[in-house]
């Protein structure tokens, strides 16, 4: 079973999702994780917005990324543009993209559905991918 790590700068609202559609989109055919740079907490709106697509993150916690060990990582998914202060051995690892996705902090609600919604995709491409 293929072991997924996405990885955002404070793992409280991009990461998070991601970890919940692929928890669920990826049952019984990947592992995830999900952390930070930094730790932080689990946005309240990103749960929300999780909530109506029928998909819990609100048991989910934020983790700092130097709590974990690259080496269990088959992929890598930097969802922030932070793949550049990645430390080596993420970057190295059998797969790793960075989506560069916005940041819905602090933005219209508008923008968290947007998000939410092109994280879904790409998680989608990402199962399949490591489905060959």
């Amino acid at each position: 079973m293929k072991k997924i790590m996405f990885v955002c700068k404070r793992n409280s609202c991009r990461s998070q999702m991601a970890e919940g559609f692929a928890k669920t989109l990826g049952k019984d055919k990947i592992e995830v994780s999900s952390s930070g740079l930094e730790a932080s907490r689990v946005h309240p709106i990103a749960i929300q917005v999780m909530e109506e697509t029928g998909i819990s993150i609100g048991d989910q916690t934020s983790d700092p990324l130097s709590d974990f060990d690259p080496n269990n990582y088959d992929a890598v998914i930097s969802l922030c543009g932070c793949g550049v202060n990645l430390p080596q051995e993420w970057v190295l690892r059998d797969i790793f993209e960075d989506w560069e996705l916005d940041d819905p902090d602090g933005q219209p609600l508008d923008t968290f559905y947007r998000v939410r919604d092109e994280i879904k995709e790409k998680v989608e491409g990402l199962i399949k991918k490591l489905d060959n």
